[in-house]
Parts: structure tokens; sequence; C-alpha cells
């Protein structure tokens, strides 16, 4: 017996089975079974007819060998049969020799299989007799027809020998037929019997069926032909038809949801299978919406990555199908459509997304250094994920763009909001008070001290101050390295950065190097970004420049708000409202501020300078002011792109430091000639806690002088920018013009303020504002007005012009002895040139003026000196009789030396280094007049001779401590006209008298020791004597 047989039998694979068939160990369904519980413990119901089920599902096959569908119903077609030609026993054992998977392909197998109805002819000689010869075949072709022949024999047999059973079968058949079909009916007439009529009544009773049961409205029938087997009974079905209605609309209320719920589960699992095959396609589109709204932006790359790979697999996969011309399976056609609607959705998220990055790219802005500095690299970040995700345009040049025109924009409203700003500051300073004399006294004498800078804010005017601040807040702003000027070198070094390649070595190229193409900008592009920097420099130079140059702007309608309407300008209702903002700076158009009045002062041409501020803040906020525009200009000359250029940028940034600075020049000259005007109010007539010889004036005078000298010095040369690299191709050296004009105001100011200085000496009259007279009544005693004039006191009487001129002259000394010496040389020092001719000039006119005030003082000492000697030497009794010799000087003497210590007195208290000066000269003014009242007589007796001698003598030893050459020249005169006036024998006689007369002078020096004392005392300054 063949194997083949065996393993049909026992229904197995091959002879040696690895493991026991699973469908062995599956019996038929039994009523146990059907009771067994279900896992949620719930038992399951029975069918009405599972009975029936069973009977007819678990007949056996009666043909051996027959094998099972997929739903286990069996057929007739066998698992394996023998070759219908006799050649082979087993066809499924060719077919497997040859490697056709017959065993597992049911489809397959069928087609080999002669019991099939897919049996395949030509297949079944092209596969199992592929190498059969002719003479095989016609033999397999006798043992086929044998067959055939064997089988029809049987069929006959089996005919003929049932034929008349199967008649009566047939006619017991008709008769119950008739019978129900006619039941409830006359039998008037019995039909014969016909297999024809029978079969037509079969065929039309089933083909009619359809349309009755339709019916449900027919009309009644006789209760006896109910169940008949005619039309009008739907072949008697009419008694059930309606039970069987009602039965399926219950059916379908209880176990309708039940059957849709298995079809959803049948869906739903359907699904999960699909979702579970393409897991991917749905989870990167999820997780790319996640890392955007997360902003996880190395997450989103790396899912843009994955399903860029699925959506190029989808597009080789049709490629390849277009290509062959393939029809595409069901799997495959599941999978294109998959991904491409992934990729879809994918596309619609990320061109939202990049559209957002695209917003922010232009958005964003890097200047601000007090940020930190992934701020400073969030650019780089955006560029980044564009050229990931691949775009068109290329982010680099565009974020370059978007910078330089937020910079074009940015230092245009900053220059022009601040311009205005500092006009309507100046406006409100013009229009006010002008400050009096004595609070630009206070101001001068304060900023003048030492470390003014610490106490600038605190003692210049509060408005004058937020003017300078407003104006240095904006340099401040265009120059700085953390304002607009640190943006642009910012973007510059970027622009290298991208043109020489440096910065896109940071930067992805894209998936499959799509975005290498933005890494290169063009030879235009490249030639735009220099020309687009030397542009930004230039207007940021010319904000600058005009700032300095141009005279103080008119229109101030920025800061109205609401802003007036221009034909281009939006309705008011799209104006944002108005936030941030100083309401001192927000306007009505119908209310303006005031202009600027025109009273003629330096001020009004210069839209940098507050009005009615000194030369000292002056020079301090505009040598800030320059050493920004220095290093500001430094920096941008430093730049690539000016120092390659034709040099015409490098020529304007020169041009800005110069004219600039020439302005600053102009202005503070024209400042310190004003203040110098009004430096004699700087006189407050107390004594210095130094030297209280003098008052605080020189001090005062020579911190001032010595401060503007120092800003100025920074001013012309730009010190404080000298440091930065690239300053000397900007900041060149002051020209002569700029040097001549500070050196001609130098030398103004000392004249002016030495002119001051004499006016306040020689100021007699009191005034309503006359600060310096003192209010004094008939009853105030010596000792009051001693004590206001004495060294200790801080104070002195200043309505007293002597006083006045007395400190006058000793201020005035100092100025000429140490002060303006100091300040020449400090301003040969800064300024590097000499003042040979000027120093000579100051030094005249300090000793002119000096010699005049101290005229100016002992005139009317000279002048009483002169009345007192010529009266009394004029008088009749000023010669002593013949007989009589003279034994005490004459009145007039007592008196003039009277008049000197009067005078002694008043200098020693109020300027004791004069009073050598003073007295000296004095004594050389007695003696002159002396000599002339003398040379009025011509002839002197010897009583007279020795009266002149004894006047002449007391008065030159009681003032011994103040002769001079001069003087001691002017007494030999006087001895000398004596002389002629006398003969031979009064000059013998004289100088038998004169031990006498000797004897007479101690006795009368003695007298008058405690009277004339203060004249003999030895007092200080007798070098300042010979000096003078």
């Amino acid at each position: 017996m063949d194997s083949h047989l065996y393993l049909e039998h026992y229904q197995l694979a091959s002879e040696f089975p690895a493991e026991w068939p699973i469908e062995k160990d599956q019996s038929d369904a039994s009523d146990e079974e059907d009771l067994k519980e279900l896992p949620n413990g719930m038992r399951r119901s029975k069918s009405r007819y599972s009975a029936l089920e069973r009977a007819s599902s678990g007949r056996k096959s009666l043909v051996p060998g027959s094998q099972k569908s997929g739903g286990g119903i069996e057929n007739l077609v066998q698992k394996d049969e023998p070759d219908p030609l006799g050649t082979a026993g087993s066809v499924v054992a060719i077919l497997k020799q040859q490697g056709l998977p017959v065993q597992d392909d049911i489809h397959l197998r069928n087609r080999f299989l002669l019991s099939s109805t897919t049996f395949s002819p030509a297949l079944f000689l092209s596969r199992v007799h592929s190498t059969a010869s002719t003479q095989s075949l016609l033999q397999g072709l006798d043992v086929l027809s044998r067959s055939i022949d064997q089988k029809s024999a049987s069929l006959k047999v089996l005919v003929e020998s049932n034929f008349e059973r199967f008649v009566r079968a047939k006619a017991t058949i008709d008769n119950v037929y008739m019978e129900m079909k006619n039941r409830g009916a006359d039998h008037q007439q019995n039909r014969p019997h016909s297999r024809h009529a029978s079969r037509n009544s079969f065929r039309n009773s089933s083909s009619s069926g359809n349309v009755i049961s339709t019916n449900l409205t027919a009309p009644p029938i006789d209760g006896k032909k109910k169940h008949a087997l005619v039309k009008e009974s739907e072949y008697g079905l009419l008694g059930i038809k309606t039970p069987l209605i009602d039965v399926s609309a219950k059916a379908e209320e209880v176990w309708g949801p039940a059957l849709g719920r298995r079809e959803k589960e049948e869906a739903l699992k359907g699904l999960t299978g699909t979702l579970e095959q393409y897991r991917e396609c749905y989870e990167v589109g999820i997780a790319i919406v996640e890392s955007i709204r997360r902003k996880d932006y190395g997450s989103l790359v790396a899912e843009y990555v994955r399903a860029r790979r699925l959506a190029d697999d989808a597009k080789r996969l049709a490629d390849i199908l277009a290509s062959t011309k393939t029809t595409p399976t069901e799997a495959q056609v599941q999978q294109l459509l998959i991904t491409a609607r992934m990729w879809n959705g994918i596309e619609e998220q990320l061109e939202e997304f990049k559209r957002d990055i695209w917003r922010r790219l232009t958005a964003v802005q890097t200047a601000n250094p007090q940020v930190g500095p992934g701020y400073r690299d969030q650019h780089i970040e955006l560029i980044s994920i564009l050229l990931e995700l691949g775009v068109q345009d290329n982010p680099i040049w565009v974020w370059l763009l978007s910078r330089y025109d937020h910079l074009k924009t940015k230092i245009q409203s900053s220059s022009d909001r601040s311009k205005v700003e500092i006009e309507v500051l100046r406006r409100r300073l013009a229009n006010g008070s002008k400050p009096t004399p004595q609070v630009t006294s206070a101001h001068l004498k304060l900023l003048g001290r030492q470390g003014f800078e610490e106490k600038l804010a605190s003692h210049e005017a509060p408005d004058v101050i937020e003017a300078w601040e407003r104006m240095y807040t904006f340099l401040t702003s265009m120059l700085s390295p953390q304002g607009v000027l640190g943006e642009i070198t910012d973007f510059w070094h970027t622009v290298q950065g991208v043109l020489e390649g440096r910065t896109q070595k940071t930067l992805p190229v894209g998936i499959n190097g799509e975005s290498r193409k933005h890494h290169r900008l063009s030879v235009q592009g490249s030639s735009d970004l220099q020309k687009g920097t030397i542009e930004l420099i230039n207007m940021i130079r010319e904000s600058v420049y005009s700032f300095f140059v141009d005279p103080p702007i008119e229109d101030i309608s920025l800061l109205f708000s609401p802003i007036p309407p221009t034909p281009g300008s939006p309705s008011p209702v799209s104006l944002s409202p108005t936030v941030h903002r100083d309401p001192r700076f927000a306007f009505d158009a119908s209310h303006p501020p005031p202009s600027s009045p025109r009273m003629g002062e330096a001020w009004e041409k210069f839209a940098f300078w507050p009005p009615w501020s000194n030369s000292i803040s002056g020079v301090h906020y505009l040598g800030k002011f320059l050493a920004l525009i220095g290093s500001g200009a430094s920096d941008m000359a430093t730049l690539a792109t000016v120092g390659n250029g034709d040099g015409s940028t490098l020529e304007r940034l020169r041009g800005l430091v110069g004219g600039a600075r020439e302005k600053c020049v102009t202005a503070i000259c024209a400042a310190w000639n004003k203040d110098a005007e009004n430096i004699k109010v700087l006189e407050d007539w107390k004594r210095s806690p130094d030297k209280t010889e003098l008052t605080r004036m020189p001090a005062n005078f020579n911190n001032i002088e010595s401060a503007i000298l120092s800003g100025m010095q920074k001013i012309l040369y730009v010190s404080e920018a000298m440091t930065k690299p690239g300053s000397e191709d900007v900041v060149l050296p002051p020209p002569p013009k700029i040097l001549q004009m500070v050196r001609s105001q130098f030398v103004t100011t000392l004249y002016k303020a030495l002119s001051g200085m004499v006016e306040n000496a020689e100021m007699t009259t009191k005034k309503e504002d006359d600060d310096w007279t003192m209010e004094t009544s008939g009853s105030t005693s010596p000792v009051t007005m001693a004590t206001a004039t004495s060294m200790d006191a801080e104070i002195v009487n200043a309505g007293d012009r002597d006083v006045r001129m007395l400190l006058t002259l000793n201020n005035l000394h100092a100025l000429r002895v140490d002060i303006v010496p100091n300040l020449t040389t400090q301003f040969e020092f800064a300024f590097s040139v000499k003042l040979t001719d000027e120093a000579k000039t100051i030094r005249d006119v300090l000793g002119q003026i000096d010699a005049r005030l101290f005229q100016s003082y002992t005139r009317p000492t000279v002048e009483e000196l002169r009345r007192i000697i010529r009266t009394g030497i004029s008088a009749p009794n000023w010669a002593p009789p013949a007989s009589q010799k003279p034994k005490n000087v004459r009145p007039y003497v007592q008196e003039a030396l009277l008049s000197l210590v009067r005078v002694h007195t008043e200098v020693s208290t109020t300027a004791p280094s004069l009073t050598p000066q003073v007295l000296s000269y004095l004594l050389e003014q007695i003696s002159r007049e002396l000599l002339d009242a003398f040379q009025q007589r011509s002839r002197y007796s010897l009583p007279a001779l020795m009266q002149a001698t004894l006047d002449v003598e007391f008065i030159a030893q009681t003032l011994s401590q103040y002769t001079t050459d001069k003087a001691g020249e002017i007494q030999s005169q006087i001895y000398q006209e004596l002389d002629r006036g006398t003969d031979n024998e009064a000059r013998l006689k004289l100088q038998n008298e004169l031990p006498e007369m000797r004897a007479v002078l101690k006795k009368l020096r003695e007298g008058s020791k405690s009277k004339f004392a203060s004249l003999k005392k030895n007092r200080r300054g007798i070098g300042r004597v010979q000096t003078a």
C-alpha cells in the first residue's frame, strides 16, 4: 500500500511528524461544551436549533480523504488523488517533488485534483506530466477512458436498479403536493398525474415566493385555504409569516446591538491591526506635534528625519510600481495611502511651524549685552531649525536683512525722538527765569572745587543737569558698545563670519544636504551686506554730526499726542495707545511748547547746550561727549568694511570728530567768556581758610580756570578716546584755529576777571543789591568795627572801600605771583604751546592794575599828607625866632605821623602783608612833599635850618623800618635844598649844634615811643617792599 494512502487516512503532512497535529485535539462540540462557562463567569446560551446544527455540522463525510474548508465545512474534494492517467499513486507527492507549496495553498492544490471544480487540465499536464512522452500520454488516455466507462456503467446499474423506487417516490410527492395545493377547495375533478405539471408547479411556487412575502396587506383568505399551496395563502406560509415577522423584529431588537458590537469589534480589530502594522507612521505625526508644543527642537528634527525616511520609502515603492507597471497589492496600497496621509498632515504642521519660526527669526534682535548668551544665540537656533527642516528662502540672508532693517529703523527713530525731547528741555530752560548772579556764583564756586564731578548733580540747576544727562544718554545709546554702535559692530562681525564661512561651520546642511546651498551667499549679496554696514555707520555718524553742527530743531510734532494726521497716516482708531511715555513729553498739537526766545545768547545756536548752563558743567559734559564720539568713531574705523573701503567713510568719521570738537570748543568759549564777565560775583569778602590775608576769590578763580583748562584739554585732544585701537586714524590733533580760539579766550578771561576784581574794590556807592555793604548805625562801637576787620574774623567789613581795596590788592598780588603763572604753565603744558607774549602782557596788565588800585587806595592819604605838610611848613610860625633854638618838632609832623598810624592800623589788621609797601610808599610821598614844601622857601636861618632838620630826621627815624632807597634819595635832596638856602656861617653853626640836636631827637623819640610804637615794629613782608 502506498505511503500517501496512509498520510491521507491519518491526515498527516509527512510520514515522520515532529509534533501532534493541533486539529486532532479538536472534537465535535457537545452539549457539555456548549454549557461551558465563559471567562467572565457567564454561561454560553444554547441556541434553540443547536441540536439541528450539531446534526448537520457533525455529519461525517462519506468520501474518504475529504478536506475541510476555512469555515470548518467538509467538501468532496480530496486532499490527494492518484494520477488519473495511472502513472503515479499521488498527485500531491509529484507536485511536492517539484517544489510547489500544495500542502499549504489549497487553491493551488485544487487546480491539480480531478475532483475539484477548479481543475486545470493544461496546468495538470504541464506540471505532473512535464517529462512524459507521447506514448505514456496515450497509455494514460486509455486508462482514463476505461475509468470513465467503469464509472458510467456503475451509474447505469444504479439507475436501473432503483428506477421503480424513484417513480413511486415521485408519484407520492406529486400527490402530497396536489393535496396541499388544493386543500379546502372543491374536488370536482381529479387532475391526472403529470410530471410536467408537477415540475412547473414547484418552479412557479418557488419563483413567486418573494413577491408574496412582500405583500403584508393581502386580503383575508378563508381559513380552509389558509395552508393551501396557492398564491393567495402564500403557498401555505401565510399562517406563520406574521409570527415570523414578530420574532424577527424581536430578535433584531435583542441581538441587533450585540451583532453590531461584534461588527464594531471586528472593525476595531482590523483598525488595531492596521495601527500596529503602521505604528511608526501614526506615531511620528503625534511626536512632531508634541515636539512643537514643547519647543523641543532637537526631537522635532529627529522625528522629521524619521517621517522623511518613511515618505521616501513610500515614494520609492510608488516609483517601482509605476516603472514596472505592477498592480499594487492591498498592503502596498494601504502603505501608500497611510504614508501619504501622514506626510500631508506633517507638512501642514511644519508649514505653520516654519511660518512661526520665520516670524520669530525676523523679530529676534541680539544687541543688548544685559541678556544672557542663550538669547544672543537664539537666531542661530532658529536658523538651524529652518535649515534642518528645509526651506526655499535662505534663513541666514533673511535674518541679516531683518537685522539691517531693525538697526536702520532704530537709529532713525531713536535719534529723532531723543533730539525732540532734548529740544523740549532746552525750550523749558530758555523760557524759564534767568539765574541771578548770586546763583551763578554759588554754582561756580561749588563746581570749581576739587571733586566737582561727584557734586555736579547736587550743585547745578536740576533742570540743566537733566538736559545734560538726556544728551549724554542719547549719545551713549548711539555710540557706546552697549548702544546702537555695539549692535552695528555685532552685525558686522556676524556678516563677516558668514562671508568667511565661519558661522556656517556650526549650521546643519539639512537632509541629504538640501540646505547646503543656503550656506553660501552670492557675490551681490555679500556686496549688499558690506554696503548696508557702511550705510548704518553713515546713518549713526550723520545723526550725531547733525546734533552738534545743525541749529536746534524747530519741528517737535513727534511728541504730539495724538500724532497729527498726515495724508499717509492711518486713522486714529488703528493707533495703539501710548505706553511707557514720559507725560512731560506728550503734547497736544493745539498747545505745543513755546519756542525758545531770541535774546542774543550764544547758546541759542547750539542744540547740544542747555540754556543758562555755565562753562564748568559744559567742559565736564562735553568732555564726556567727545570721549564717546572719539571712541565710537574709532570703533567704526576698525571695522574691516570701513578700512577696506575707498576712504570716504574714514574721512567722514574724521569730520565727525573734528566738527563736533570745533562746535564744542566754540560753545565752551562763549560760556567761558560769559562766566568771566560774571567772575566778580565770586567775591564774597570772606577770608580764605588757608591764607587769611586773602579772600576766597583767588582760590575759587584758580579752581575754576584750572578745571576749564583740564576739561578743554580733554575736549581738544579727546584723550580718553586715544586708548582705542584705530583712534589715530580718526582723532586728529586740534587745528591751529581751535588752539588760537582757546588761547585768546584764556587771556580774555584773565583780563575780565581782573577787571571785575578791581570793580569790586573800587565800588563806593551802596546799591540795593549790594550785599557787600554792611548796615552800621551811628552807635556802632570801634571795637565792633575792629572785630569786623580783624584777621581772626571770617567776614570782613565789605562796606569799607579801603578794606575791599586792601584785600583786592592782596588778591591781585597772589594772582600775579602764584595763580596766574601756574595757570599759564598749565595752559602751556596742556596745549603744548608757549604763551611768551601773552604771559608778558598778562604780567604787565597785572602790574598796571595793581598800581592803579594801589594808587586809588593811597591817594586820599597822600592828599591828606600833602595838605598837612604844606600847611604846616608854610605857616608863619613854622620857623622859630632867631634867638630861640628849636626844642620840638612842629605840630604838622605829629599830625602826619598820626595819619600814618591810622593807615598802619587799617592795613595791618586787613592785609598785613601790604603794610611795608603802603608805609614805604607813604614815606616816599611824605619826603617828596617835604622837598616840595622846603623848595617854596628861598632862605633859611640857623633856627629855621635846625627846625627843618629836626622835622625831617624825626620823620625819617620814626619810619626807619619803611625806608627805601627812593625815600633816602629824596631825603638827601631835602638836605641839599636846605643847604642851598643858607650861608656858610649858618652851616658852621649847625655843625656845632648837631650834638644838642641829637639829644633833642632822642628825647623826642622817647616821648613819642608809645604814640608811634606801631610804626617802629618789624613787620612782615619786607621782601615784598623790595619787589614792589
